[in-house]
């Protein structure tokens, strides 16, 4: 018997899935990868080369990682702040700059992971023809996740509230709050009694 490992009703340890597998692998894989292509460049252009694309690469990561963070907490506290008018030329609704800093952030992470094909990776992040298209794909790819949950957002898990009893039992409920005016009932109107 060991301590700490999941175990099925017969004993035996369950299954990985193949991401789980497959994962490992492709990262060594990728470890590899760049390890052979930053010997390859240093044969070929010196090895002080090889070291300032490395440093390079960390430093251009910082200054992203950075600035999209600054972009970040930027909109954040503009967000808390009360809605303002729009300025004279203004369109209603806009506001300066585009989407989230994720793709961004990404990116600069990706940038300051020493290895050349995680700079190419990184780099493709943040040029915005590029970053567009990465958006694209896995806001499809996160939709087809989600339609294979079923119908409802995740809005929705907020509204139903499920409690865990000692005994194992869920107990499923909602929040009712007091500073709240009550609901209308769909019978109909309440009479004064």
């Amino acid at each position: 018997m060991t301590f700490g490992a999941q175990q099925t009703m017969d004993g035996r340890p369950p299954k990985r899935g193949r991401a789980r597998r497959l994962i490992p692998l492709a990262v060594a894989l990728w470890a590899v990868l760049e390890i052979w292509l930053l010997m390859m460049v240093a044969d070929a252009a010196g090895g002080l080369t090889v070291l300032a694309l490395l440093v390079g690469g960390v430093l251009l990561g910082g200054f992203v990682i950075k600035r999209a963070g600054r972009r970040a907490w930027q909109r954040l506290t503009e967000s808390l702040q009360p809605p303002k008018a729009p300025e004279a030329g203004q369109a209603p609704g806009a506001t300066g700059g585009a989407g989230g800093n994720g793709l961004t952030m990404l990116g600069g992470l990706l940038l300051m992971v020493p290895g050349l094909i995680s700079d190419a990776a990184g780099l493709l992040c943040l040029f915005p023809p590029t970053r567009a298209l990465l958006r694209k794909g896995l806001e499809r790819g996160v939709d087809r996740r989600a339609a294979a949950f079923g119908p409802g957002t995740l809005g929705d898990a907020f509204q139903q509230a499920r409690m865990h009893q000692p005994d194992g039992k869920v107990v499923q409920g909602e929040v009712i709050r007091d500073d709240e005016p009550p609901a209308p009932h769909r019978d109909g109107p309440q009479l004064p009694r």
